[in-house]
């Protein structure tokens, strides 16, 4: 039996071994990283698809980036090469962009398709670790990934060389994402399902607390009537409005607790003498994505949502968010 020791001596080994080739990689990418996402860039622009193609461990790199361009909006396709030659290349079709992956870039199956594909007017992108192999030489362009030693102890296997591949392909999603400044919004309209699509898709409005259930005092109602009034809505704080209903603090449980270890006659004073002032807040309309990200961000229990008028609508309860199922 290995000792534990040396177990997680070999695990990190492994790891660093596959780090180390995405860390190689990143620094070798250039002039040609550029080339390939306008070529991306162009094929979407037109109403294309990208087509990813690649045999053995690469085809399932494959059907992974195919649902990571879907899932930003790039229509992609993956094709076997061998059943390409039995009908599959039907696929292509002019205008399409190609990435066609193979780690020596060698492998027959792969160079005998991009003649094929070429025919149909589709424009190919080589990805390899070898720059003057064959494929490098047939494609259109190319990217190339550095690895010096494969995980696997024998270097056969295919581990670091296909982490770097699925990174390096990876990073023309992102780039390309963040070039066509893909939002939250345009992402949700692509996961409408599960606890994903959930959260991108609803809007503050659908999850706040508001009516009955949203407490709210006026600035120059007393402590102790603010306290009735959480009560009353089992609610952790409370909006504070002015004389115009518009926002002008929130009164939590903390402020409360604060509140009493300075002023023994809390209870009987306006609550606008302890309230915090200028407190975060999210207009309606604003995704439950967004808004969880300034709850991450602010550490606070309780998010007040306002109207374009800074008149307050509802609350969020950060207690109310797992029965929502939206964290």
């Amino acid at each position: 039996m290995v000792e534990s020791q040396t177990i997680l001596e070999r695990a990190r080994h492994f790891l660093q071994l596959e780090a180390q080739a995405i860390l190689d990689t990143a620094k070798s990418v250039n002039d040609r990283f550029v080339a390939v996402i306008s070529a991306v860039q162009t094929t979407a622009d037109h109403g294309n698809k990208l087509v990813l193609a690649g045999l053995g461990k690469n085809a399932g790199v494959c059907q992974k980036l195919v649902g990571t361009f879907n899932s930003i909006g790039v229509s992609s396709t993956f094709l076997d090469p061998v059943q390409a030659f039995h009908g599959d290349l039907g696929v292509c079709r002019n205008g399409d962009l190609a990435f066609v992956l193979s780690n020596s870039g060698e492998t027959r199956e792969v160079l005998e398709l991009i003649p094929l594909i070429q025919r149909q007017g589709v424009k190919t992108v080589a990805v390899t670790s070898e720059e003057e192999s064959g494929l490098a030489s047939s494609c259109d362009l190319l990217l190339t990934y550095q690895v010096n030693e494969e995980a696997c102890p024998l270097n056969l296997a295919p581990t670091a060389s296909t982490t770097a591949t699925l990174a390096l392909l990876d990073a023309v999603a992102m780039v390309f994402m963040e070039s066509r400044k893909f939002t939250r919004e345009h992402f949700a309209r692509l996961h409408p399902s599960g606890s994903l699509g959930t959260t991108l898709l609803l809007h503050v409005e659908e999850i706040m607390r508001q009516g009955d259930r949203f407490a709210s005092v006026q600035s120059n109602q007393s402590v102790s009537e603010s306290i009735m009034e959480m009560t009353r809505a089992k609610a952790g704080s409370v909006a504070i409005v002015d004389s115009k209903d518009e926002l002008a603090g929130i009164f939590t449980d903390a402020d409360l607790r604060r509140a009493t270890l300075v002023d023994p006659d809390v209870f009987s004073k306006p609550i606008d003498e302890f309230m915090t002032k200028d407190p975060i807040t999210v207009e309606k309309g604003t995704l439950v994505a967004d808004a969880l990200k300034v709850f991450e961000e602010s550490k606070i229990d309780d998010l007040l949502v306002v109207d374009p008028q800074n008149k307050p609508v509802g609350m969020i309860d950060s207690q109310d968010l797992p029965r929502l199922r939206v964290i």
